[in-house]
């Protein structure tokens, strides 16, 4: 269990991964980066009982920024857009009773 929580980071919950969600039914997480899409497919079915129909990757580079008088890059990390089956969907924020 601990394996798949490796390979799914967290997800990403911005204004466009939102929309993303509502038009399409994909979500976006943060993985591993060493993690292929087959991992990736697997963990998310997994953790929250779905199934997945696609997978896509893809690495976002860290930016350059200026700390005083010196330069610092934040590291690279990789970024998953998985696509659901129809009818399908993960609730991050589930209200309790």
């Amino acid at each position: 269990m601990n394996k798949l929580y490796e390979i799914i980071k967290r997800p990403i919950i911005s204004e466009k991964s939102t929309a993303l969600t509502e038009l399409a039914s994909k979500y976006v997480f943060e993985v591993d980066s060493k993690a292929n899409k087959h991992e990736i497919r697997d963990a998310v079915q997994q953790l929250f009982k779905v199934n997945v129909r696609e997978v896509r990757t893809l690495m976002v580079h860290g930016k350059i920024k200026r700390m005083a008088r010196s330069t610092v890059k934040r590291t690279n990390w990789k970024k998953a857009i998985v696509t659901l089956n129809e009818g399908q969907k993960i609730d991050f924020f589930q209200q309790q009773q």
